[in-house]
């Protein structure tokens, strides 16, 4: 016998509690790995059947989670989401779990723990309700995503290929919207090495790598137009004051709308190196995400999102979406693939991160509906 499923914003909050108090930032290897086994835990409860695939690159593990299901071997729903986050361990100090105006802060909260929490509550109150999904269901966590997802997209795109949909947890967008798809993006690593001496008695003997960099950095800028931005977020050098410094790195980040714009500012970056001065500079290619163009298949997944929420009273946009996300890979793979299907909030990646409470329930009702309804 089934019931209507029930979604209670308190339960998910108690849960999302546990989750944000366990700090999880990517380069903490440790610490994704203590949320991990976290995450398994409540898999687990849900009678999933669990296992924890070993990290590598120094980067935290993953959970992948199987739920039983009399069609195990057919392509099925992958549900997708990360647990690092991009806030240091001790950022609790500065931004603790709090309520408040109907708001949930907390780092991590909506960039995705919030979501992933939202995604087990959806597959919970069917379980509670007796109502079983047409197709078999598999969560996977992974803990690297922040970063661009070196060390899983060989993973992410693996498993996605035995699978038949990708719903993807993310933030939703403004305006209670879902995203279709996310544009390109590529990392590059910068390295400008210099000419030593005593910065005091004799600077003009030296050269610095810094002040190359800091040039580059503007050339860099310069490249961003209305196609495609360009920004360096990371720069260090030096090692003492009283030294001309002779090393210093960076990391930029590129994000396009579309694949040849992004190429053509790749060639751009690439152009940046060279020597001058004595200063040899360089640009390499850090990890990329493909862009993901909106295909019938991720339009009609959308469709049926659409018609559901509007059952519940919610008209529900869509759009593509600027800032990566694991489904990047799996939309430019061709399968249909809807992402921002996590909470509303603002705030990610800063300080004042947070959810708005009252988008948890009717949200959790939305993936639930897409469970419960794909394959039929």
């Amino acid at each position: 016998m089934t019931t209507a499923p029930r979604f209670d914003a308190e339960e998910m909050l108690a849960t999302l509690r546990t989750w944000v108090e366990c700090e999880s930032p990517t380069h903490d290897a440790a610490a994704v790995n203590r949320m991990m086994a976290l995450a398994a835990r409540d898999l687990a409860v849900l009678g999933a059947r669990v296992e924890t695939i070993p990290g590598r690159m120094g980067l935290g593990d993953c959970v992948r989670a199987r739920f039983p299901h009399p069609r195990q071997d057919e392509p099925g729903i992958l549900v997708l989401g990360h647990l690092d986050t991009v806030h240091p361990v001790g950022s609790l100090a500065r931004m603790p779990w709090r309520i408040e105006g109907g708001r949930a802060h907390g780092p991590g909260a909506l960039d995705m723990k919030g979501g992933n929490v939202l995604a087990l509550a959806a597959i919970r109150a069917l379980a509670a309700a007796g109502m079983r999904t047409a197709l078999p269901v598999t969560v996977l966590f992974t803990g690297d995503e922040e970063v661009g997802s070196p060390s899983t997209r060989d993973l992410i795109e693996a498993e996605a290929a035995r699978h038949a949909f990708v719903l993807v947890p993310e933030p939703g967008l403004p305006g209670d919207g879902v995203v279709t798809g996310r544009y390109a993006i590529a990392r590059f690593d910068l390295e400008a090495v210099g000419r030593p001496s005593h910065a005091g008695t004799s600077p003009a003997e030296g050269r610095s790598a810094i002040r190359a960099m800091a040039a580059k950095i503007l050339a860099i800028d310069a490249l961003s137009d209305a196609e495609c931005t360009v920004s360096t977020g990371i720069v260090s050098g030096g090692q003492w004051v009283n030294c001309v410094p002779t090393l210093c790195r960076g990391q930029a980040l590129s994000m396009a709308k579309r694949q040849a714009d992004l190429d053509r500012v790749i060639a751009r970056m690439f152009a940046l190196s060279g020597e001058e001065d004595g200063i040899r500079f360089t640009v390499s290619r850090g990890v990329t995400r493909p862009v993901w163009e909106p295909d019938a298949g991720t339009m009609a997944l959308y469709e049926r999102a659409r018609r559901l929420a509007a059952q519940g009273g919610t008209v529900l946009s869509h759009a593509s979406a600027g800032g990566g996300s694991d489904g990047n890979f799996t939309g430019a793979m061709g399968i249909p693939t809807l992402d921002g299907l996590g909470p509303l909030g603002r705030g990610y990646h800063t300080e004042e991160e947070h959810i708005l409470i009252a988008s948890l329930p009717h949200r959790a009702r939305l993936f639930a509906g897409l469970l419960a309804s794909l394959g039929t």
